[in-house]
């Protein structure tokens, strides 16, 4: 390997960046005990602001070694698409109507589940939620299910060790849970095409072993916190008034029209634009939108496109010295330092890869899709949503890595020994 300039740096920023992650809470703690300049403190420890940050350093760094057109064009060559995506699915499924239905099919499941009300919630928003992010993406399935859960979980004190093992549970099986069809989930996108993974190929080599892992991820969380869970009240029905079906019936319309073209920015952000209008024009029938959420994960989304299209000099001879057994483990370490679908990217680009190595690459994508926030791009939705349940607003890197631990090691075990 013999780097350039440039890419010595988008390493060294990289990892600057991926140490800010990390480091997001003391900054919220500085915002907290040093109150002069609490809005920077408070801007450097959203996690969602990290990877955009380190990239406009990047891009400056860029034109001042590169100069202007070298910049530009970088920056014209990154893809956006998922991106731009997850911005505009994630309002859409957070929308008032898309949610009441969500939450209404999670009451009546739970209903049918002879178990305690806290178990059997946990259950089917832990398990049924990610797996249908096979069919709607994952990023509307984690949109719905971080909704659900600050609505009906983490609005009740809770442990704090329950908190994060929820958390961790809940990124690990929508990493997982996208795997039964070929178009969900991102790492499996980015290779579907080329290698002509179609949909009984995805259920047949992954997906029921992802279904087996999702299952057991939740019930075993249910398990190890019975006795807090127990104590939990049955969730109630919202006392507003229901949107009429027509509305919901058009919400659910915009929803699938986004998911349908999720791969043409030019079409999803046009059916998005004329759903902003749809809103504004029924605006009794809507909450307000997440509209700054989805720009931060947005934003965080982006910054890692750019910061990592400087990583694969690096992250390819890594993963192509490897054999079919250790790329499994290999991808699963890396998944966590950097997102899932880049390297599926590497792979794809790979001509004459062998099938058992074309397996581990993207079963170990998907299985360390849950260790960190970077690691699978729905993750930072989730955080969004659900960071305010934390201390200092804050979501340590640390304590999710710990609690995605378990969960990854049931997935570990699911695709290596099924």
């Amino acid at each position: 390997m013999n780097p350039s300039t440039l890419q010595m740096i988008g390493a060294g920023l990289f990892a600057v960046a991926l140490l800010h992650t990390f480091s997001t809470k003391f900054f919220e703690h500085l915002a907290h005990t040093r109150p002069a300049h609490a809005g920077l403190w408070h801007l450097l420890g959203e996690v969602e602001v990290v990877f955009g940050f380190w990239a406009l350093v990047l891009v400056l760094s860029m034109f001042v070694v590169a100069g202007k057109d070298s910049a530009t064009h970088y920056l014209d060559t990154r893809n956006f698409t998922e991106p731009l995506f997850v911005f505009a699915i994630m309002v859409v499924a957070a929308s008032k109507p898309v949610q009441q239905l969500a939450g209404q099919l999670t009451r009546f499941l739970t209903r049918l589940i002879p178990l305690p009300a806290g178990w059997s919630f946990a259950l089917v928003v832990l398990s049924v939620v990610p797996l249908m992010g096979s069919f709607i993406t994952e990023p509307a399935a984690m949109t719905l299910a971080a909704l659900l859960l600050r609505d009906g979980l983490y609005q009740h004190p809770l442990s704090t060790r329950l908190k994060y093992a929820v958390l961790g549970v809940l990124f690990v099986n929508v990493s997982i849970g996208g795997t039964l069809t070929p178009y969900a989930a991102p790492p499996v996108l980015m290779v579907a095409k080329a290698w002509g993974w179609d949909l009984g190929f995805m259920l047949t080599h992954l997906g029921w072993k992802a279904a087996v892992a999702v299952l057991a991820n939740a019930a075993g969380l249910v398990f190890l916190f019975r006795r807090e869970l127990k104590a939990l009240p049955r969730a109630t029905a919202p006392t507003e008034a229901r949107p009429p079906l027509l509305v919901t019936g058009i919400h659910l319309a915009f929803l699938a029209g986004i998911v349908v073209f999720a791969h043409h920015p030019a079409v999803f952000l046009g059916l998005f634009m004329f759903f902003l209008g749809f809103t504004a024009a029924y605006e009794r029938y809507q909450s307000p939108l997440i509209l700054r959420e989805g720009l931060l994960v947005a934003f965080f989304l982006a910054g890692l496109v750019v910061l990592g299209g400087q990583q694969q000099w690096w992250l390819e001879p890594l993963l192509l010295s490897m054999d079919a057994q250790a790329v499994y483990f290999g991808a699963t370490a890396l998944t966590a330092i950097t997102d899932n679908a880049a390297l599926t990217y590497l792979g794809s680009l790979v001509p004459g890869l062998s099938e058992p190595f074309k397996y581990a690459l993207v079963a170990g994508a998907v299985t360390g899709g849950g260790l960190t926030i970077i690691a699978n791009a729905p993750n930072p939705a989730g955080a969004s949503i659900l960071k305010g349940a934390f201390e200092d607003e804050s979501i340590n890197a640390g304590g999710l890595f710990l609690a995605a631990l378990g969960p990854t090691l049931v997935a570990v075990a699911a695709f290596q020994l099924l």
